[in-house]
């Protein structure tokens, strides 16, 4: 069986600015963004453990949607919930990244 994947309050909102963004200059390119970036998120729920690691915060994993976006979560073994903490664009200055 596999996970259940769930976006938080702040990743649904990471990905939301994203597509508004790219929308004021390619709306087709910003629809068609948001649904990889979802997609990507959600095929989680048969590979949970594909992520690398994040060093400093050791119960987060990552993923690269290329070339730049990171999608950060963690994964709940016991009720085998994967949570989406953020979708982070990689060009942003790391400084402003949160998890928590």
């Amino acid at each position: 069986m596999g996970y259940r994947v769930i976006l938080t309050a702040r990743a649904d909102s990471d990905l939301e600015e994203v597509v508004r963004f790219l929308a004021g200059k390619n709306p087709a390119a910003a629809r068609r963004l948001g649904h990889a970036l979802l997609d990507d998120a959600l095929s989680l729920t048969q590979l949970p453990r594909r992520g690398m690691g994040v060093p400093e915060r050791a119960e987060y994993r990552r993923i690269l949607h290329r070339p730049w976006f990171l999608i950060y979560y963690r994964i709940n073994e016991q009720s085998r919930l994967i949570e989406v903490v953020r979708i982070w664009d990689a060009r942003q200055d790391p400084s402003g990244l949160t998890l928590d």
